[in-house]
């Protein structure tokens, strides 16, 4: 899928190696709002929008819509470890949508918009599996279901066209359904800048 070569806000390519950097991806809705709520947080590297844990390779934005590809929409979330925890990236998700949903988030309806976790290091999935099994105590004190989150070992990731790519920043009235419960997710790490 071509698209560009640079991110529309940060100061960063879009398809690049980032080497000494990590790499998370997230799924909570649609990923315009998902993008611009990661953007913005300090230490992320660069982010882009795609197509993972499908089954068939390069899917168009109208194929996973159609809901027979078992795509979701996510979010790549380029980071440097040194300036930002993964922790706190996961405060973000946790706390950015709500993940007892199943194949949801508000209005927005289908596969695509299930909450995932898709990680590249077996450290990142241990973090991720933690902070699900503490923010469920959490929200079934406040009366919530039980979390639907999937947290997978990272499956190939498909850019999205073009003109998803920071959608938000180059459309900023546009449509973002995101919205999360309101029960706070102790992790333990706030999501800002650390100190080093």
């Amino acid at each position: 899928m071509p698209v560009p070569d640079r991110h529309h806000v940060l100061p960063a390519p879009l398809r690049s190696d980032f080497p000494a950097m990590e790499r998370v991806f997230f799924g909570m809705g649609c990923f315009w709002g998902a993008e611009k709520l990661y953007w913005k947080q300090a230490g992320v590297v660069s982010t882009s929008v795609g197509y993972a844990a499908g089954t068939t390779p390069n899917p168009t934005y109208e194929e996973v819509c159609g809901g027979r590809t078992g795509h979701n929409e996510v979010v790549q979330v380029v980071f440097d470890p040194t300036r930002v925890r993964l922790g706190a990236l996961l405060t973000l998700f946790w706390e950015g949508h709500d993940p007892t949903q199943g194949f949801r988030q508000g209005n927005d309806i289908g596969t695509q918009y299930r909450s995932g976790i898709y990680t590249t290091t077996v450290a990142q999935a241990e973090e991720a599996t933690a902070t699900r099994e503490r923010y469920q105590a959490q929200l079934e004190a406040a009366g919530y279901g039980p979390i639907t989150t999937e947290i997978l070992d990272a499956p190939p990731f498909y850019f999205a066209e073009a003109y998803h790519q920071q959608y938000l920043s180059k459309n900023p009235g546009g449509y973002c359904g995101l919205g999360g419960t309101g029960v706070s997710c102790p992790v333990g790490i706030p999501a800002e800048k650390l100190s080093t």
